[in-house]
Formats: C-alpha cells, structure tokens, sequence
C-alpha cells in the first residue's frame, strides 16, 4: 500500500541512532530451562512510521558485549547463537506483529552493549522501484544499541527494537538513499502498551502516543489494527492521523493513562 506522506517527512533527519533502553524480568529458573548460572535473551525487531512500500533490511548477525575481564580494558564482542539471519521488510512490522531475530542462553552478569549487524542488500522500494540503500556503518560495525544491565541468573530479559523508519531511511542530493538507523529499544516490561483499531481500514493511519517524555508511534495493518509498544507509564495524547488521500479527520484522544505492565485497549476508532 502507496504511503503518501513521504515527501512531508523526508528532511532533516536524525544522523546518530537514538536509544531508550529496558528490559523483561519474569519467571525462574525452573520456568525457563535456563542452564545455572545463565540468563535468556530475546532480541525481537518491530516498526515504526515509514512511507515508503517496503523496506528490507539484511540482518547479518546479534552480537553482545559484556563486562571486561580483569586485566582487560575492554570485553570483545561476541555473537549470539540462533540469530535469526535474513532480509526482512520492516513495513511487515505493523499492528503489533515482532520479527525475532535471537532467543538464547547467555552467561549472567554485565550486558553493555547489543550490536545488530545489517549484510549489503539493503532495499527501499518507493512506488514499485527498489532503490539500493547504502548502509556503510551498520555493515562494517554494526549498530551498537547501549543496554549496560546487570542480567540476573535464571530470569528472562526481552528487548524490542524498533526501528523508525521514517527517520532512518534518508534521502542525498542525487536521489539516492542512505540506512542510518533510529531505534528505540523499548522494555517489553516495567512498561506498558496501547492498542485498538482504526475504521475504515482500506488505509493506513499513524497512531502516536505522545508527552512531554515520550513520543511513541505505529502504523495500522492491513486489518486497522496497531500496538504501541514499550510505552512508559505516563498520561498520554493518542493522535490518529489518515492518510491525506482519505480525506478524513484526525482524531485526538486525551489523558490515555498507561501503567506498567499493563495493556490499555482503545478499541475501535472511527475516523470522519
């Protein structure tokens, strides 16, 4: 579906990757099946705005930097195992739907730092095009996302990354396209979500929590279906905003309180 508000959005955008970070603590040892002396981590990648028809993004490996050893000044990177390799379209990434790209058992401690490393075939397609995006800092380094966490044995951390498209795509002088990612890694807990459903759904609308903290946003599916996730406890304007070519109002919805741990359903909301 043709995203219309492109050549509002495409100006001055952010050059440096933005972090928020937090983390999920739930259930035991004997819960998870985690070895002693492990922790579980979940990595899952989701998406924020972007007008464009697709973005495909080459997820070459997850890596983790832990605490330096003794004698060592700084800990080496290491990779995770069962990294979910392989070229994914963040603009699939809507109404609540995750990618996982790792779930494994890593040694309990220190966790500085999450580094996602993106392969050459990065796309934007723009109106049946694909355009090359070039993505020379996340191919040769990676994008490291701080997370600096002290991960205790047994317990199960899970970081979303969500990627904001719209701010990371960015256009050059000669038309072509650059991959600088923005990401947000949000708190799958200690935090909570908003939810519901955009009518009629034969559109695309952006839904945006926002404070004076905080902006959070999502496009609807297919369905009229978004989540807002890793939304921190706070009191929130919720804004809906249609597609221009929909010829409808936008909606705003006030004081949405949204408390840790907890889903706040808006339902149905009807566009005019």
């Amino acid at each position: 579906m043709k995203r219309t508000m492109m050549h509002l959005k495409l100006k001055s955008l952010l050059l440096a990757t933005v972090i928020a970070f937090g983390f999920t603590s739930c259930s035991d040892d004997d819960e998870n099946n985690v070895a002693e002396g492990n922790a579980q981590l979940t990595v899952r990648m989701t998406d924020a705005p972007g007008d464009f028809d697709h973005v495909w993004v080459d997820v070459q490996d997850v890596m983790i930097k832990t605490e330096a050893a003794v004698g060592q000044e700084e800990a080496e990177w290491e990779s995770l195992d069962n990294v979910e390799t392989g070229r994914y379209d963040l603009l699939q990434l809507t109404g609540g739907v995750s990618q996982l790209l790792v779930d494994a058992e890593i040694p309990a401690g220190y966790l500085d730092q999450i580094r996602l490393v993106l392969g050459p075939d990065n796309v934007v397609d723009i109106a049946g095009e694909e355009i090359a995006l070039a993505t020379p800092s996340a191919q040769q380094s990676g994008l490291k996302l701080n997370v600096k966490q002290e991960l205790e044995a047994g317990e199960h951390y899970e970081y979303l990354l969500d990627f904001d498209v719209d701010e990371s795509v960015v256009i050059t002088g000669n038309a072509g396209y650059i991959l600088k990612p923005v990401i947000r890694v949000s708190a799958m807990a200690n935090t909570g979500s908003i939810m519901g459903k955009v009518h009629p759904t034969n559109f695309q609308s952006l839904v945006k929590a926002q404070n004076a903290s905080h902006t959070i946003s999502a496009y609807t599916d297919e369905s009229g279906n978004f989540v807002l996730h890793g939304v921190p406890a706070g009191t929130y304007q919720v804004t809906v905003t249609p597609e221009a070519a929909a010829g409808l109002e936008v909606i705003n919805k006030d004081n949405i309180e949204v408390e840790e741990d907890a889903d706040v359903d808006l339902e149905t909301i009807y566009l005019e």
